[in-house]
């Protein structure tokens, strides 16, 4: 077992509240703005294939800490139209987008999605794909899945159905993801089954949108093995997630206890820390050759607690190792804790970006 398997097991309670995430100041939730409409094509377009589409999220940002937060702004980010301008043209070519269906959906059957919630995260697909990128949304933070499974699977599948029917004629552009990290009770047995149950019911209305589904653990790299996928589902992105050395990433990070004492540990790039990455690396690709499926490194990032110098060095490798693996990847994130862009000042952080998309 893993140090960080080991970690994520401790640390259970605190990354209930908030997994991959960082706490800041609240402001207001945006005002609900009438969003532009997603027209299907009057003729169905051919299908694309996983590894095509995989290639559409080589270099991706995650939106974090918006629309994952219980309410958006809680977290200290409100999605501006802009951004996704700003993205592009910095030439990242998707975004994932991290969204707290659970909360704004009913408790009780037939669990429906508020209107006004859907309409606004339609918004900001659409702000995405106008600007050529493509989208990841997922079910994040859905914290009672990982205290009682068997409780909230009859909501969870329920509310995927929703988004499925929602979102049936929008572009391949938009991308699904079962779920962000389970974990705690949603162990690698009760998560293939999950998946068992929810993909019929997406594919209903999406037979051909690919799905980007991880491992139990947290989608650690070394729960691959233990994960059960449809043999005949060719329109499945498998994902995993990086932090590691986990002192190194998160080291400060005030919602992880202990977390302080972490504070000054440097990533040197050093032959051994390099090839403790390229070692797990390795075992994910063997994985996707062996099973046939295209990786998008979903998560990884540096706590902005780290040196700066450490972080871009850190990053820049992950990134380019991913690349020479044939993974798509994701970075954590676009503008808070992790962040490589400054809302503030309105300006990317030179050294982030530059390690992830270095000049040509």
């Amino acid at each position: 077992m893993s140090f960080l398997k080991r970690l994520h097991w401790l640390l259970i309670p605190c990354f209930l509240l908030s997994a991959c995430s960082n706490v800041a100041t609240s402001s207001p939730a945006p005002t609900v703005m009438p969003s532009p409409t997603v027209i299907p094509s009057p003729t169905p377009e051919p299908s694309v294939d996983a590894f095509t589409m995989n290639k559409s999220l080589a270099h991706t940002v995650n939106i974090g800490n918006a629309l994952e937060a219980p309410k958006e702004g809680e977290w200290g980010v409100t999605i501006k139209d802009e951004y996704f301008q700003i993205i592009h043209e910095a030439g990242f070519t998707a975004v994932r987008l991290p969204v707290r269906w659970s909360a704004h959906a009913q408790k009780e059957a037939p669990y429906t999605i508020d209107p006004a919630f859907f309409q606004r995260v339609d918004h900001v697909i659409n702000q995405a794909l106008t600007q050529g990128l493509a989208v990841v949304v997922n079910m994040h933070h859905y914290e009672e899945m990982a205290l009682d499974p068997k409780g909230h699977q009859v909501r969870f599948i329920a509310i995927w159905k929703q988004i499925a029917e929602h979102y049936q004629s929008y572009p391949d552009a938009l991308l699904f993801e079962l779920m962000n990290e389970p974990n705690g009770a949603v162990v690698a047995s009760v998560w293939n089954k999950l998946v068992a149950m929810t993909l019929p019911v997406i594919r209903a209305t999406n037979p051909t949108r690919n799905i980007v589904i991880g491992p139990a653990d947290w989608n650690d790299l070394r729960a691959l093995d233990e994960l059960v996928l449809p043999a005949d589902d060719e329109h499945i992105i498998v994902t995993f997630h990086y932090y590691q050395p986990f002192q190194f990433t998160y080291q400060a990070a005030e919602w992880v206890p202990g977390s302080a004492s972490w504070l000054g540990t440097e990533w040197k790039g050093s032959s051994a820390e390099k090839q403790y990455v390229q070692y797990d690396f390795k075992i994910v690709a063997q994985w996707a050759e062996e099973n046939h499926r295209p990786i998008f490194l979903g998560e990884f990032g540096a706590y902005s607690k780290a040196d700066m110098d450490s972080r871009a060095r850190w990053t820049a490798f992950i990134a380019r190792e991913a690349e020479k693996q044939e993974f798509s990847w994701g970075y954590w994130e676009f503008c808070s804790g992790f962040g490589v862009y400054d809302p503030t000042n309105n300006k990317w952080i030179e050294p982030l970006l530059k390690a992830l998309i270095p000049a040509p």
